[in-house]
């Protein structure tokens, strides 16, 4: 099924671009067989006005660096940081005892599997006698349904 569906991809493919060159084809020998057409006149060149030139802006001004806090003023405390609230502490839950788990016997050992030499063997099955068909009569010929006049289409000239 598979190997069907790729054959007729393939086929598709093929056939699209077989249709597609023919009508490039016959697109471009009608445009070869067409009478020699007037050349378009060349256009004036046109001269663009002269640009105003566009002034030097001055250099950005260097900014001055950052302030940089050395370890000697924070030691002195000029550098002082808010003091942050403290979390008042939460008050332990108390866990019930859980209940001891009883100590289980250890599982009985299993019997060993018996251990298997040979397969039985299987009975035959009967065979099954060929059934022959009756001949069957042709069926009988329907009789086709006469048409309306009204609802048929009018006849072709």
């Amino acid at each position: 099924m598979a190997a069907s569906s790729n054959c007729s991809t393939l086929f598709l493919i093929v056939a699209l671009l077989s249709l597609s060159s023919i009508t490039t084809s016959r697109a471009a020998r009608s445009l070869l067989q067409l009478p020699n057409l007037p050349t378009i006149p060349s256009l004036p060149q046109l001269t663009m006005p002269q640009l105003p030139n566009i002034p030097n802006l001055p250099t950005a001004a260097t900014l001055p660096p950052l302030p940089r806090i050395s370890t000697r003023h924070a030691a002195r405390g000029l550098l002082q940081l808010p003091n942050m609230p403290t979390i008042p502490s939460l008050p332990q839950p108390t866990l019930a005892q859980l209940p001891n788990i009883p100590n289980y016997p250890a599982a009985a050992t299993l019997p060993p599997l018996p251990s298997v030499t040979s397969l039985p063997t299987l009975p035959t099955l009967p065979s099954v006698p060929k059934m022959t068909l009756p001949n069957m009569s042709p069926l009988p010929n329907i009789p086709t349904i006469p048409a309306i006049p009204i609802l048929s289409p009018p006849p072709s000239n």
